[in-house]
């Protein structure tokens, strides 16, 4: 199975979230299902109905985050050789041609991928396309609404 790649920051956040549903939200759920059973009747009961639908969904999250940080390269981006190219944990000031607003993006592993938080997946059509090119470069990407060019104005590794 090829190693997924995880950034060091994105490995510790969900390091933190696998924490936290192990010492917190599993113990609640538990206690909420005993609590739900202590009520009677189990068939007619929407507490543990609900209580057990949550705890699957928690249980089905711990293993899937076990699963992928088991199976990640982790990579520590302040330790990477410093390039002049976009590649893997670089974060990307890009200038759109068509309207010159400017957009950061930092290129990360699938899983920590957020694009609300400017975290792109490796994967994705604009990483693809940053992937190999220098400052200066122009790109253009088939994004949802069309093809758009981006200048690529800074390439940072913080």
């Amino acid at each position: 199975m090829k190693r997924k790649p995880l950034t060091a920051k994105g490995a510790e956040k969900l390091r933190l979230e696998l924490r936290r549903l192990k010492s917190e939200d599993r113990p609640r759920i538990i206690q909420a299902i005993a609590e739900a059973r202590a009520h009677g009747d189990l068939s007619e009961n929407a507490e543990y109905h609900a209580a057990r639908e949550q705890q699957g969904f928690i249980e089905g999250r711990i293993k899937q985050l076990e699963h992928e940080l088991s199976h990640a390269e982790i990579i520590d981006v302040g330790h990477l050789p410093k390039s002049d190219k976009v590649v893997f944990g670089a974060t990307v000031d890009l200038e759109d041609q068509d309207d010159g607003t400017e957009v950061v993006f930092q290129i990360v592993g699938e899983l920590e991928a957020d694009v609300k938080q400017g975290l792109i997946s490796i994967t994705s059509p604009i990483a693809r396309a940053l992937v190999g090119k220098a400052e200066g470069d122009v790109v253009d990407v088939a994004v949802p609404g069309g093809a758009r060019a981006f200048e690529i104005v800074a390439i940072r590794y913080v």
